[in-house]
């Protein structure tokens, strides 16, 4: 006969259940669903075999992330040791709600584990009424160990910093997207608005935040005067289009204006003037941002195309996950399922199209950059999201990288191989760390084999994933077929 026991991990501690004998888990399935909805029933089904709990909300927490990777932690160990019979291990059962924490438990203390059949149902009536089978609980004082358990673990998961805060830029970026619609569209109503009382005005000044800047200065043209030239020269910058400005205010076609109209005009003028300076200021806001959080791939592909990857994916986290052919059509969703369906061809670059390099392409090697491209700034990214310190150093070696490839697109010379680019700026980022750091000599030489270490075997795994040759950051080299490709990376 088997015995069937079942851990349930609570806020408070662990607890470890029998179940009533039987021959098959599934049997006990239409029981426990006729018994979930009465406690009396319920109980005669689970019975408390022992309960551990946390003496302090620090040892909860470690326990609880512990769980949630699966592992067996001491206080665990010990406990089932002291719960479940070790003498007849082939007929125990311990049901558990995680596979994954069972294949931990039964690697480390051979107790053969199930989550399947009714045990789901068996837990989730123990979760309904485990304030009434543990002694000594309310469903107060459970409710309030879950909350304080749940806020700290959850503040542990964040690992808030307020230095290195990637939800800043996503926010940023959106807004400075929306304030640039909504500019544009202002500046169009003012420039018809406007344009009623000074039509000429339109094929001068072309720059929709200059044109506001211009008729706030103007007002009403027929009182434009030589004075004011001045200030239109440091508004435009060029004294032969001021002088237009001024020469055309005499001969202009347009209708006269009420002193009212003109007052809304200068209002709507200056809103839109004051919402262009707080753009300007947002983008130095957005540079700092990224020089803190990404520095690398704002160095690779600027601050604004490395913010709007990072708010596409989410986080700079769920970048640093996704493969370089995911960031290389990343913002092109739309074209690439569509290409799917009607089987044409795929969309070759998304949101990296509005990088510099694209454009710098030929129209023959934009497919060939836009991949390159994404294979940097997928090394860009992860290098910024799991170094400790941020450094630039990183993603100008990779810019500088991509420079070599457009030069080898055009004339063919051959570039350096990533490999030895990699060590270079891995020896310049550890010289300008060990410039800034205080440490001892002894922690800096640790440290420094520590994260040659780290970048090793992470560039490797990269190689795995991505199944990219120039994906490589540092590692060793392979004995392989030359191909023009992989010579040239």
């Amino acid at each position: 006969m088997k015995k069937l026991f079942i851990l349930f991990e609570h806020a408070s501690g662990y607890a470890v259940f029998r179940v009533k004998e039987f021959e098959e888990i599934g049997m006990l399935l239409p029981q426990v669903e006729t018994a979930i909805t009465d406690l009396s029933r319920f109980q005669s089904i689970v019975s408390l075999i022992g309960f551990s709990a946390f003496k302090t909300a620090v040892v909860a927490l470690e326990n609880i992330n512990y769980i949630s990777e699966g592992v067996v932690s001491t206080q665990l160990q010990a406990f089932l040791d002291s719960c479940i019979p070790r003498s007849a291990e082939k007929n125990v059962v311990l049901g558990v709600a995680d596979p994954k924490l069972g294949a931990s438990i039964t690697e480390a203390l051979s107790i053969k584990c199930d989550h399947m059949n009714g045990i789901p149902e068996i837990t989730r009536g123990i979760r309904l009424y485990f304030h009434d089978l543990v002694k000594g609980f309310t469903s107060q004082s459970a409710l309030v160990a879950q909350l304080g358990l749940g806020h700290s673990y959850s503040r542990a998961k964040v690992k808030f910093n307020i230095h290195r805060v990637d939800n800043m830029i996503i926010h940023t970026i959106g807004l400075m997207d929306q304030l640039d619609k909504d500019i544009n569209t202002f500046s169009m109503r003012i420039r018809e608005w406007y344009g009623y009382h000074f039509p000429e005005l339109v094929k001068i000044v072309s720059d929709n935040h200059m044109y506001a800047k211009v008729a706030q200065v103007i007002k009403n043209r027929k009182e434009l005067t030589e004075e004011k030239l001045e200030a239109l020269e440091e508004i435009i910058m060029d004294s032969a289009k001021a002088q237009a400005i001024v020469d055309a205010s005499k001969s202009s076609m347009g209708m006269d204006i009420s002193l009212v109209d003109l007052m809304n005009i200068e209002i709507f003028a200056e809103r839109v003037v004051s919402l262009g300076d707080y753009r300007e200021r947002l983008a130095h806001y957005l540079r700092s941002k990224m020089s803190g959080v990404a520095p690398n791939l704002a160095s690779l592909i600027g601050d604004q195309t490395g913010a709007r990857l990072i708010a596409h994916a989410g986080s700079l986290t769920n970048l640093a996950k996704f493969p370089a052919s995911t960031v290389q059509i990343l913002g092109a969703e739309k074209a690439l399922f569509r290409a799917l369906k009607t089987r044409g061809n795929t969309p070759k670059f998304g949101l990296l199209f509005n990088s510099t390099f694209i454009g710098r392409a030929s129209a023959k090697d934009k497919g060939r950059i836009s991949r390159y491209l994404a294979n940097k700034c997928s090394m860009a990214s992860r290098i910024d999201c799991f170094l400790d310190v941020p450094t630039n150093v990183f993603g100008e070696k990779l810019k500088q990288q991509v420079e070599d490839r457009l030069k080898f697109f055009e004339t063919g010379e051959i570039p350096k191989k990533n490999i030895d680019v990699m060590k270079e700026a891995l020896e310049e980022s550890l010289v300008s760390m060990e410039r800034v750091s205080t440490v001892s000599p002894k922690k800096k030489k640790k440290d420094k084999k520590r994260k040659i270490d780290v970048l090793q075997n992470g560039q490797e795994n990269e190689h795995v994933e991505n199944g990219h040759a120039e994906q490589t950051d540092i590692s060793v080299p392979r004995k392989k077929k030359k191909s023009k490709s992989s010579s040239n990376d």
